[in-house]
């Protein structure tokens, strides 16, 4: 079978990790790689044996060797590339979150609908076989009435901007919030398992630049809710959790579980059997391939991150983290 062709846009530590990814896909290989500098483009094309090198976006896109392109830039730059990846007939696999707001998504949307290509999220929980488990397990809890998901990591980043140093991972006008950049992930979970909410609150904590650095959401619907924790200034020791009226379903890192645990009512807990893989960015690689071979579809998740974006649009109104941008 022939492999997808891949343009990687972007070169951080986001890019190593789906370049390393694409080495175990037997459905992938990147063709090229785009970055502002060459130097930065040339480093990262050495490093894993990739031929082609451009600075130009647009010449990139015309390269009818390229088959699609991963986006893994700063978020506010995502929906502009997107759609001008789409309306040159390239599919496109963009890193969460998809855009930095709404607006950005339906431009995406939109060129998406022009081009007849795929447009997916490259969101790992989606397509990482724990979240199957967990979803399997679920009727087993009986009628569920709670769910508290939970992602905090501590930035790499953070001591510096505490030293005076404001990177872009801190800067609140590249729309790169706790929200955007971690809690994306349990808020997407949850509306991947629960589906849009009938109510939403919010209440988020700020730098003093106007940065959004943690948050908390809560999901409500209208026999159960769902509160979602976030943040890029502390750790948490807890794992996520779901409840129901005969027990509950634990599970650690969101984006990558290692470790699933049902709790039954009277019963001892439960261990389930899931071996994590080293990379799970291979799931959401040859999950697209296959879309763009026909052999499944992507709208179905492509309807879960739009209506994740309009929740956040909605929270960041509410705290008020739009006034910053």
């Amino acid at each position: 079978m022939k492999k997808l062709r891949f343009a990687v846009v972007g070169t951080n530590f986001i890019s190593d990790n789906f370049a390393r990814a694409v080495s175990l896909s037997k459905k992938a290989q990147i063709s090229a790689v785009y970055s502002r500098k060459f130097d930065t483009g040339a480093a990262f094309a050495e490093k894993y044996g990739i031929k082609k090198i451009y600075t130009d976006y647009e010449k990139m896109l015309s390269d009818g060797d390229i088959d699609a392109v991963y986006v893994a830039s700063p978020h506010i730059c995502h929906a502009e590339q997107t759609a001008k990846a789409l309306d040159a007939g390239k599919h496109v696999l963009c890193e969460k979150m998809i855009a930095a707001d709404l607006d950005g998504f339906l431009l995406q949307k939109r060129a998406r609908e022009r081009s007849g290509k795929v447009l997916l999220e490259a969101m790992r929980p989606d397509f990482d076989p724990a979240i199957d488990m967990i979803k399997e397990h679920l009727p087993r809890l009986g009628k569920i009435r709670r769910a508290a998901l939970e992602y905090c990591q501590y930035s790499s980043r953070y001591d510096k901007f505490k030293r005076g140093e404001i990177m872009n991972a801190f800067d609140p006008k590249m729309k790169n919030t706790a929200l955007a950049d971690i809690g994306i992930y349990p808020l997407h979970v949850a509306v991947l398992l629960f589906g849009a909410p009938e109510k939403i609150s919010a209440a988020s904590v700020f730098l003093h630049n106007g940065f959004e650095g943690q948050g908390n959401i809560t999901l409500s619907y209208s026999d159960m809710y769902a509160d979602i924790s976030y943040s890029k200034i502390t750790d948490s020791v807890n794992p996520s959790v779901i409840e129901g009226e005969c027990g509950s379903i634990t599970f650690d890192k969101l984006n990558a579980p290692t470790k699933i645990t049902l709790h039954l009512r009277g019963k001892e807990p439960e261990v389930l059997d899931y071996h994590p893989v080293e990379n799970n960015m291979l799931y959401e690689i040859d999950a697209f391939c296959d879309m763009v071979g026909g052999v499944s579809s992507f709208k179905p998740y492509l309807e879960v991150s739009e209506a994740t974006m309009r929740i956040v649009d909605e929270v960041y109104k509410k705290t008020g983290a739009d006034k910053y941008f």
